[in-house]
């Protein structure tokens, strides 16, 4: 049996499993207290995984990270959520605490390989993985594999620079994740649409993605005007990525992708269709993912028993 680790920004996740996609029991949820930074995160990570290992016979860990990681070298570079992660040895520490062997892997990246193997990907050949959240990340699959490029990074599709026209300092995580929907909804907060019972009972005191796709879907032409800008952008991404790489299988997923079929998924297909490179039309699917919560926790088994 292996152990599989998410460490995200909001989320932490603990999981076992012999790395094909099944899992002994459900993931144990942890609570992220981002004040008490890395330090507390790490604590209760190795209170966590003690238990789990004592309790299975665990040979080995894999860790998907949310943030940039060097997986060669065992390290993480940053976490844009958590302070204290910047260059921090986090194979070494699990070595240390646990006692058992490590993997490091970019939590897209995990992602990817797991909804690849076993999820929406499956019999598909390759497969590019987006999650779109707080933030959008992305992973490509080839043969089975992940493909890594040469440096720290690689399938970063929200850090694309969306044309030429764009402001230098604009990416595609800037427009079309679900921080940057809900920074430019900041200004629609007084909008009278939202004085109704679907938004009072939320008690929300900032819109989501959520909000704008029941106001659009009312004809709300400033929520109208934010998704589909934010779509639109991504769809554009996933043209360039397709004209390039020529993926059989995109699985978009995400807080982002939740909006469904009609707010999101159709409207992005059409987008990205607009943008593909002509003789690639027709060759790929846009699906959501299957794995849910657990798929980085299942593509980080997956590198464990690798």
């Amino acid at each position: 049996m292996y152990l599989g680790i998410e460490i995200g920004g909001t989320k932490l996740q603990l999981g076992v499993g012999p790395g094909d996609g099944t899992l002994v029991a459900e993931p144990v949820r942890l609570p992220v207290d981002r004040a008490g930074g890395a330090a507390g995160i790490r604590a209760a990570l190795a209170s966590a995984a003690r238990e789990l290992i004592a309790k299975h016979d665990v040979q080995a860990v894999g860790i998907g990270f949310g943030g940039p990681c060097d997986a060669a070298r065992g390290r993480t570079i940053t976490s844009h959520q958590i302070a204290g992660w910047d260059d921090f040895p986090l194979v070494d520490w699990c070595r240390t605490e646990l006692g058992l062997p490590c993997k490091l892997g970019n939590d897209a990246d995990l992602a990817a390989l797991a909804e690849a193997r076993f999820g929406a990907g499956r019999g598909n050949d390759p497969v590019f993985y987006v999650t779109v959240g707080t933030g959008i990340g992305g992973g490509f699959v080839r043969g089975g594999r992940l493909y890594h490029g040469y440096g720290p990074a690689a399938a970063e599709i929200g850090h694309l620079r969306p044309g030429l026209l764009a402001d230098p300092q604009a990416t595609v995580e800037s427009i079309s994740s679900g921080l940057a929907i809900e920074r430019a909804a900041a200004a629609l907060v007084g909008d009278s649409i939202f004085n109704g019972p679907i938004f009072a009972k939320t008690g929300a005191t900032k819109l989501t993605a959520r909000e704008l796709a029941w106001a659009a879907e009312q004809g709300h032409e400033p929520s109208q005007a934010i998704l589909s800008r934010a779509i639109d952008v991504l769809g554009w991404a996933l043209a360039q990525m397709t004209t390039l790489l020529a993926p059989q299988a995109i699985i978009v997923g995400g807080g982002v992708g939740l909006l469904g079929e009609a707010a999101f998924y159709k409207p992005l297909r059409a987008a990205t269709e607009r943008y593909v490179f002509p003789p690639l039309k027709g060759s790929y699917e846009i699906l959501p993912p299957a794995l849910g919560e657990a798929m980085v926790v299942h593509g980080a088994l997956a590198l464990a028993a690798e």
